[in-house]
């Protein structure tokens, strides 16, 4: 339904969305109310916060806004969306316009995505902003299987119709590191490239979009249709979620990670517990999570039902952030006002969690794992956006060192960056590869979701036979992994490589002594290497 020198709105979101009298058919969408920024953007390597002197400034084609007082207090979701929506506020049930900074779509979702997108806004439509369409084929990749070579073949084509600048392509299934743009795991690849930033909005055509929420940003998976209109238009129409504060204090013990932190709240509240609302993490440990397991703890929110799962931004953020933005685009953070209304509060005291697993067949069948120890397990799998990450391997390597495993140990690099890692970075003067290959685990494997999902019959490490299985992913449904009579036991790398070990579901505490008067931080045993940035 393209129109010479114009985008027109696709007749079915038009009708749907006509009501709410914020769009302007084959024109421009009309904002509610004048924008308001809440807070600020990057100043001269700088970053400025609520409070300080209002100033604007300018950097490239980019405008620095200032900051403004607000008339209502809001949540940190609340926040990003009232700026996206030029709006000074917005409440839990409004309908708003978003616009979006970036969209990401894979090889599973991206096809029909791209499909639709053709359908309703015309042959010859392009997308609105060709460097705000991120593409990173990761779920189906390593196969034969002739219909998932053909997604990556539509993505590629449609890349060089649209000129999008950020494409992660594989040309060569053969040799992985022989695609030097192929990245991998999507969530894992867009924090990495440089593509998650404070305060913005990112759809992404997956579930586990909220990964990126440990930004500071709103992140959220939507389904094809949405992410067609995307596409075209930069707007999505949304529904302003409720918040629910979770708030994370005191000191992390040594043998707990952020998959026990969040399993042990998906186990409190179910899987339904969070439907359709935000899920906001705050408390003074989050201070002590690097932000790969800051991701692990958003990830995993919409196994709750999240809409989202956001973490305030904070140093630790911004030097991350900093050392990668694509583009180096401004961004701008946002703090929840102390008075902001929550649908719900809950504390978790740090010093009283255990690690946990969560047992089949769902996320919220919550166990703690020194009471799982007469399950016998036949694998273990290590790897997916939850679980795949460098200080999961390094986590999962810490207790492999000097033994053995007694069951297959399947370890799958959520990207390649995760993979150079495990084959360059040390514990004690021996690479994670090695300790690897001494404790009997299989080789690393390519870089991609591989089975967290199952897929097609020859994914590697997909449970084909009905086997029981430890793994550090974020699902454990029926079939989830393969065969649909497999038992998956969710859990940290801690717990899947004790687990490893004995053969047994083992609360690590079992065959680690963890030091009892300091957390582990990466920085601390990787001798070689002064910090991991990935």
């Amino acid at each position: 339904m393209a129109r010479k020198g114009r985008k027109c709105v696709p007749s079915y979101i038009a009708v749907a969305y006509a009501s709410l009298g914020a769009l302007s058919l084959c024109g421009t969408t009309t904002s509610f109310v004048l924008r308001q920024n809440l807070i600020v953007t990057p100043k001269a390597g700088r970053y400025l916060r609520e409070g300080e002197p209002k100033e604007a400034t300018r950097k490239g084609s980019a405008t620095m806004a200032t900051s403004v007082k607000v008339s209502e207090p809001m949540t940190l979701t609340e926040k990003i969306i009232a700026k996206a929506c030029d709006r000074q506020s917005v409440a839990p049930n409004d309908n708003v316009w978003v616009k979006t900074d970036v969209l990401m779509t894979h090889d599973v979702c991206g096809p029909g995505t791209i499909g639709n997108f053709y359908k309703e806004f015309g042959p010859k439509a392009k997308v609105w902003d060709p460097e705000g369409v991120v593409i990173i084929p990761d779920h189906y990749i390593f196969t034969a299987d002739p219909r998932a070579n053909r997604n990556v073949d539509i993505l590629r084509d449609f890349v060089n119709q649209q000129d999008i600048k950020y494409f992660y392509d594989i040309t060569d299934r053969g040799n992985f590191k022989a695609n030097p743009d192929y990245k991998g795991v999507c969530h894992v690849a867009l924090a990495q490239e440089g593509h998650t930033r404070p305060g913005e909005v990112l759809f992404g055509t997956d579930s586990h979009t909220c990964n990126a929420g440990a930004f500071g940003q709103f992140a959220t998976g939507i389904g094809n249709t949405d992410a067609s209109f995307v596409m075209g238009t930069g707007k999505l129409l949304i529904k302003s979620p409720a918040s629910m504060q979770f708030a994370l204090e005191g000191e992390i013990p040594d043998h707990l990670l952020a998959k026990d932190i969040i399993l042990q709240i998906i186990g409190d509240i179910g899987v339904a517990g969070a439907t359709y609302r935000s899920m906001e993490f705050a408390g003074s440990a989050l201070g002590q999570l690097s932000m790969e397991e800051r991701q692990t703890l958003c990830n995993m929110a919409i196994e709750a039902g999240g809409k989202n799962g956001v973490i305030p931004a904070d140093d630790v953020t911004m030097a991350y952030v900093n050392a990668r933005n694509a583009g180096n685009r401004p961004y701008e953070i946002f703090k929840a006002d102390p008075n902001a209304k929550y649908f719900s509060k809950k504390t978790y005291d740090m010093s009283n969690l255990e690690p946990v697993v969560a047992k089949p067949h769902s996320p919220d069948n919550k166990a703690l794992a020194k009471d799982c120890r007469d399950t016998k397990i036949d694998r273990v799998y290590i790897g997916s956006c939850t679980g795949g990450k460098t200080e999961d391997f390094a986590a999962a390597a810490r207790i492999l060192q000097n033994q053995k495993v007694r069951v297959p140990t399947f370890l799958v690099p959520a990207t390649q960056k995760v993979y150079n890692d495990i084959q360059t970075l040390k514990i004690g003067g021996r690479t994670l590869g090695s300790i690897f290959r001494e404790a009997g685990c299989l080789e690393p494997a390519s870089p991609s979701c591989a089975a967290c999902l199952g897929g097609p019959a020859d994914t590697y490490a997909r449970m084909n036979e009905p086997f029981q299985c430890v793994s550090t992913t974020n699902r454990n449904f029926p079939g989830r992994m393969g065969h649909k009579d497999a038992g998956i036991y969710l859990a940290s790398p801690y717990t899947a490589a004790a687990s490893a070990i004995t053969g047994y579901v083992t609360d690590p505490r079992e065959v680690f002594g963890f030091d009892q008067d300091k957390r582990w931080a990466i920085e601390d045993i990787l001798t070689d290497s002064a910090r991991v940035e990935g």
